[in-house]
C-alpha cells in the first residue's frame, strides 16, 4: 500500500501550471512523478507563503522608492513666472546657520542634515524625538545584557559562516575541534543561549519597569543572572569543542554542569521580574509582562526536564528530546519575543496596541497549544501513533495564535506607509511580524504526515529554523534594539549603515532559505524514490553554494550591527524627557483594551 501515490498526472493543464510554479521556485521535479507533490495542502501553503516574503520585500521597496519620488518632487519647481529661473539656480552660501553660539533646538524643529538625500533604499532617516528618562542602574544594566549578546551573535555566526563553508570545502581543515560535529552545536547553543537569551533578557528588564512604573527589584541579581548565563555558555563551548557533549539531544548537548548556571540564571531572571511586577504602581499587567514570564516559568521547567536522568532511556528519551526542541523554540525564544513586540512596535509608532482581547487569545491559545507540538518532528517513529496524531492536532492548533497575533499587529501597523520610508525601526518589525505569520504557519503546515514524511531530516528543516528564529527573532531583536537604544542612550546609529544592515541581513536570509528549501525538497523526493544517499549528497552541493553565500550576506551583516551597537551606546548621554513632557511610566502604552492615550 502506497499512502501517497506518485503516478503521473494526467491533466496536461494542471501539469503546465505545475511545472511553471516549481520551474519558479527551482524545484526540478520530473513531469511524470511530481503532480501529487502539489495537490498536497502543506506543499501548496508553502508556496503561498514564500510569495507573501515576496510581497514584503517589494512593499518596503516600493515604500523607499515612494519616498524617494516624493523627495525628487518637492525639488521640482513646479510654479510658471519670472521667477522660476531664479528659484531654481538659487544654492545656498554655507553660513546661513553660522555663528559662534552653540546650537539649540529645544522643541526639535530641525531634525537632521543630510548631503546626499536622494539615497532610494537605505537612505537617511528621522532621528528618534524623544528622549526617555531612566534610571542610571537600568540602562547600564540592559546596555551590558545587550552588548555581551551582540559579541555572542559574532561570534556565534562567525562559527555558523565556518561552518556553512565546508559544505562546499569539506577538507577545509584536519583540525578535531575544528569539525562539523564539535562546531555545529557551538553554533546553535551560542546564538541560542548567549545572543537571543541575553539580548531579550536586557530588552525585557526595560519592558518590566517602564510597563510597571517602578524600578527594578535587584539591580544585584541582574547582575548575577548576567554573570551566570555568560558562564554557562563559555563552559559550554568550550566542552563542545573538546568533544564532550550530552549526545545527540539537539540543543542540549551542553553538559549538565555546564547548562546548570544557565538555569540558576534564569531561576534568578524570573525572580528578578516577578518581584518587580508584583510591585507595580498600575493595576492591571500589561500583556508583555504576561508573556515574558511565562516565557521564564516554561524554560525553568524546560531545562529541568530536559536533564532528569530518569527521563533520559530509550524511547522516552526521544519524546523529552522532542519536548525540549520545540519547547525551547517556541515557549523560550517565540513567547518572549512575542512580549517585547507587544511594547516596542506600539512604542516605535506611538500608538496602543490595536487589540488587547487579541493578546490575550494569543496567549493563552499559545499557552494550550504548543506544549503538545513536539512529538511531531518524530512522525513515523516507533512512538505511538496516537500521540504523533495529538502533536499534529495541536500543531494545526497554533494557527490560533499565530492568526490572532499577526493581525493584532499588523492592525497596530495600520496606516503606517509612509512611516515604514521614513523609519529604519519600523522594516524591522515588518519583516518580524510578517515572518511570525510565515514561518509559524509553515512549521505547522510541515507537521502534516505527507510533508514530514518529505522534507523532516532535509536540508528544508535547517530552513525553516532560520526561517523562525532568524526572520522572527532575530529581526525583531534587532527592531527592538534600534528602537530603544537611542532613546535611553541619546546616540543615533548611522542609518546608511542601518539601511545596509537590513537589506544584506534580509537579501541574505531568502537566498539562504530558498536554496535549502529547493535541495531539501529534491532531497527528500530522491529517498522518496529510493536514490543512494550518496547521490542525494552529491546533487545538494549547488544549493550548500547558495548556502555560504547567503550566510555570508548574513555574517556580513551582523558586523555592520555590531558597528551600530557601538555607535549607540559609545559615550552614552543621560537621556532626559523632551521639554514639556510629563513623565510617566509609559505614556504610549494603555493597559485596558481600548484605553485613551494619556
Amino acid at each position: 500500500m502506497k499512502p501517497y501515490p506518485f503516478s503521473g498526472q494526467k491533466d496536461p493543464i494542471l501539469r503546465k501550471w505545475a511545472l511553471l510554479l516549481l520551474s519558479a521556485c527551482a524545484i526540478p521535479v520530473r513531469a511524470g512523478t511530481g503532480m501529487e507533490v502539489l495537490t498536497q495542502p502543506g506543499i501548496a501553503g508553502t508556496l503561498v507563503l514564500l510569495g507573501i516574503v515576496l510581497f514584503v520585500a517589494v512593499l518596503v521597496i516600493a515604500a523607499r522608492v515612494d519616498r524617494l519620488l516624493r523627495t525628487l518632487k518637492r525639488g521640482r519647481n513646479g510654479t510658471n513666472g519670472t521667477g522660476r529661473h531664479a528659484r531654481s539656480s538659487y544654492r545656498l552660501q554655507g553660513d546661513e546657520l553660522g555663528g559662534t553660539a552653540a546650537s539649540d533646538d529645544p522643541r526639535g524643529l530641525v531634525e537632521q542634515a543630510v548631503s546626499e538625500p536622494d539615497i532610494p533604499l537605505v537612505d537617511e532617516k528621522k532621528r528618534s524625538r524623544q528622549r526617555l528618562e531612566v534610571p542610571a542602574e537600568l540602562r547600564k544594566l540592559v546596555i551590558w545584557y545587550l552588548a555581551a549578546a551582540v559579541g555572542w551573535l559574532v561570534l556565534g555566526t562567525l562559527v555558523g559562516q565556518y561552518v556553512g563553508m565546508k559544505f562546499v570545502w569539506p577538507d577545509m581543515d584536519q583540525v578535531p575541534w575544528l569539525s562539523f560535529g564539535r562546531l555545529r552545536p557551538v553554533h546553535t547553543n551560542t546564538v541560542f543561549w548567549g545572543w537571543t537569551s541575553l539580548a531579550m533578557i536586557g530588552l525585557g528588564y526595560f519592558v518590566v519597569a517602564r510597563t510597571s512604573g517602578t524600578t527594578v527589584h535587584s539591580y544585584r541579581m541582574g547582575w548575577w543572572a548576567w554573570g551566570l548565563i555568560n558562564l554557562s555558555v563559555v563552559a559550554g563551548n568550550l566542552c563542545l569543542m573538546a568533544g564532550i557533549n550530552n549526545g545527540g539531544g539537539e540543543y542540549r548537548e551542553y553538559i549538565w554542569p555546564a547548562m546548570l548556571p544557565f538555569a540558576l540564571g534564569l531561576i534568578l531572571t524570573f525572580r528578578n521580574f516577578y518581584r518587580t511586577v508584583a510591585a507595580r504602581r498600575i493595576g492591571e499587567i500589561y500583556i508583555s509582562n504576561w508573556y515574558i514570564l511565562a516565557a521564564l516559568v516554561w524554560t525553568i521547567v524546560l531545562a529541568t526536564i530536559g536533564y532528569l536522568p530518569w527521563y533520559q532511556n530509550g524511547l522516552g528519551e526521544t519524546v523529552i528530546q522532542g519536548y525540549y526542541m520545540h519547547q525551547g523554540v517556541g515557549m523560550w525564544f517565540m513567547t518572549f519575543t512575542l512580549g517585547l513586540l507587544y511594547y516596542y512596535l506600539p512604542s516605535a509608532l506611538n500608538k496602543p496596541i490595536h487589540s488587547y482581547s487579541l493578546g490575550v487569545l494569543a496567549f493563552w491559545t499559545q499557552m494550550l497549544f504548543y506544549t503538545m507540538i513536539g512529538t511531531h518532528h518524530f512522525v513515523f517513529a516507533p512512538l505511538p501513533w496516537w500521540l504523533q496524531t495529538v502533536a499534529i492536532v495541536f500543531s494545526a492548533g497554533m494557527f490560533i495564535p499565530v492568526v490572532a497575533g499577526t493581525t493584532n499587529f499588523l492592525m497596530t501597523m495600520r496606516g503606517s506607509w509612509r512611516a515604514i520610508g521614513n523609519s529604519y525601526v519600523l522594516p524591522f518589525f515588518l519583516v518580524a511580524v510578517v515572518f511570525y505569520f510565515v514561518g509559524s504557519t509553515q512549521g505547522s503546515l510541515q507537521a502534516f504526515r505527507f510533508t514530514n514524511h518529505l522534507w523532516h531530516f532535509t536540508d528544508f528543516n535547517v530552513a525553516h529554523s532560520h526561517m523562525t528564529m532568524y526572520g522572527i527573532v532575530a529581526f525583531a531583536l534587532w527592531a527592538c534594539m534600534y528602537a530603544v537604544l537611542p532613546r535611553i542612550t541619546g546616540r543615533e546609529p548611522s542609518q546608511l549603515l542601518v539601511g545596509a544592515h537590513f537589506w544584506m541581513a534580509f537579501v541574505g536570509l531568502f537566498a539562504y532559505m530558498i536554496s535549502l528549501m529547493a535541495g531539501g525538497t529534491i532531497k527528500g523526493l530522491q529517498w522518496m524514490d529510493g536514490k543512494p544517499f550518496v547521490d542525494t549528497v552529491t546533487g545538494t552541493r549547488p544549493f550548500w553554494a547558495w548556502r555560504a553565500i547567503g550566510g555570508s550576506l548574513m555574517f556580513l551583516s551582523h558586523l555592520l550591527f555590531a558597528w551600530n551597537f557601538r555607535t549607540m551606546v559609545r559615550g552614552a548621554r543621560t537621556a532626559v524627557p523632551v521639554t514639556g513632557q510629563a513623565v510617566h511610566p509609559d505614556p504610549i502604552i494603555p493597559v485596558r483594551p481600548h484605553a485613551e492615550l494619556p
